[in-house]
């Protein structure tokens, strides 16, 4: 009878959790060196205004070489993505590294050399181009060892590993952690070293990671070559309404990123702090850092479009305060709010997309992110620049307001494409029963 009762019983729900998803076998020996490769990402762009500020001694010029890289950045990473899809990680990273350290270095030496605009405007274009897409490449990574279950391979969803749910949100909080470390490195190279430390550094971690990424070609996700026929080349995961909005979401995050890195270098330097830049920029970085942190711990109830859509309000909310405070301390507390908003908005996207792409196409889907991220620091940063040469820092914090503002003008009106379909009750309720409720708050698009 024991026997009998114990067989119509289900099995447990699998546990998932940090610690479990750590334990899976392969994932350190590409974690530890794509953290590595990964910080240059958040040290490029502050690392350059840094520099050139020093030997230009103008925001606007500063501002307009970074946006250039990023702008540069944003174009080429998702042509990347999909080249590593179709070749492999390993065949687009390796010449990448060597041409982005190698174009930081020059970059470097001719802000140094007092070369003239136009030169370091040419060189910001290859060293923007070859920033290595690492993670977006780990994201694919964890869904290779862990498998893709999801039916027709369009991403985690209840049928597919429970870890992968898990993996997005580590993949988000190790992001916020890169934008802890990397500017705060950057800028305390820059400022008690010398200007070029934090560039320097940049083009070093670049290389070394980036190599030993590479080499950790165990877990690499297998090539997946372009079909003959001519739909399949024209594929792209842009394509995808859905990734269309989320693109426009995460181009107001990077315009936070990149309006508060340039306002808040140009405010401590008017209260005669500069060295308070990287703590400001630090504790911002820490609210995302946290609330990824949280969010990866939290059994949501809530649909994902609903939770991106709160997040983003707020963080508009948040944004809209900035301009108005004149003193570090509150300052630093409001950019920590902004912290604890933009991390569920990251993770959210990054969530979605896993549910709205096909497997074939997923590392060239988060590129996409990545890069909207990118062009709209880019474009922050440009327009910082120029806000604080003219009118000074406090100016310089309407940027970020107006770029998530439109961000979730656009986003709130095209919420019906970020809405997963591909997901079931039916599915949630065999896989994890006590999330039902989710898989048809999922289905209806709530």
């Amino acid at each position: 009878m024991a026997s009998a009762v114990s067989s119509d019983t289900p099995p447990p729900a699998p546990r998932v959790g940090y610690r479990q998803l750590l334990r899976t076998p392969g994932a350190l020996t590409f974690l530890l060196p794509g953290f590595a490769a990964r910080q240059p990402f958040a040290m490029l762009t502050i690392g350059i205004v840094l520099l050139l500020r020093h030997t230009t001694g103008s925001y606007g010029v500063a501002g307009a070489v970074a946006a250039v890289t990023g702008v540069s950045m944003a174009l080429f990473a998702p042509q990347s993505g999909k080249l590593a899809d179709r070749h492999g990680q390993r065949a687009v990273l390796v010449p990448g590294v060597l041409l982005h350290a190698a174009a930081a270095t020059l970059l470097t030496a001719l802000a140094l050399a007092d070369a003239p605009l136009w030169s370091l405007i040419a060189t910001a274009v290859p060293t923007g181009a070859s920033v290595p897409q690492i993670g977006p490449m780990v994201r694919a990574r964890w869904a290779a060892v862990l498998g893709d279950g999801a039916p027709g391979g369009s991403g985690p969803c209840p049928g597919g590993h429970p870890l992968l749910a898990t993996a997005a949100a580590f993949e988000s909080v190790t992001d916020e952690l890169t934008f802890v470390i990397g500017p705060v490195l950057a800028t305390a190279l820059s400022t008690a070293v010398h200007p070029a430390s934090g560039l320097i550094a940049e083009a070093a971690l670049t290389l070394v990671g980036g190599l030993l990424f590479a080499a950790r070609r165990r877990t690499a996700p297998p090539p997946r070559p372009v079909r003959a026929d001519a739909r399949d080349r024209r594929t792209t995961a842009l394509s995808v309404p859905g990734v269309r909005v989320l693109a426009v979401a995460f181009l107001g995050v990077g315009s936070v990123f990149g309006g508060m890195q340039v306002a808040l270098t140009a405010f401590t330097q008017e209260q005669g702090q500069p060295g308070l830049n990287g703590v400001l920029y630090g504790v911002f970085a820490a609210g995302n850092m946290l609330a990824g942190a949280a969010c990866g711990a939290i059994a949501w109830r809530t649909s994902p479009r609903r939770r991106l859509l709160t997040a983003y309000a707020a963080l508009t909310l948040i944004c809209s305060t900035l301009w108005a405070v004149s003193a570090p301390l509150p300052l630093g507390g409001l950019g920590l709010l902004a912290g604890l908003c933009v991390a569920p908005a990251l993770i959210t996207g990054y969530t979605l997309v896993d549910a709205l792409v096909p497997a074939a196409s997923r590392t060239e889907a988060f590129t996409w992110l990545t890069g909207s991220v990118a062009l709209g620091q880019a474009a922050a940063v440009t327009a910082g620049g120029q806000v604080a040469d003219g009118f000074g820092a406090s100016a310089a914090f309407t940027v970020p307001l107006v770029g998530t503002a439109l961000a979730l003008l656009t986003v709130v009106s095209l919420r019906a494409h970020i809405a997963p379909r591909t997901i079931t009750a039916p599915v949630a309720m065999r896989h994890e029963p006590h999330r039902a409720e989710d898989g048809r708050a999922l289905s209806s698009g709530r």
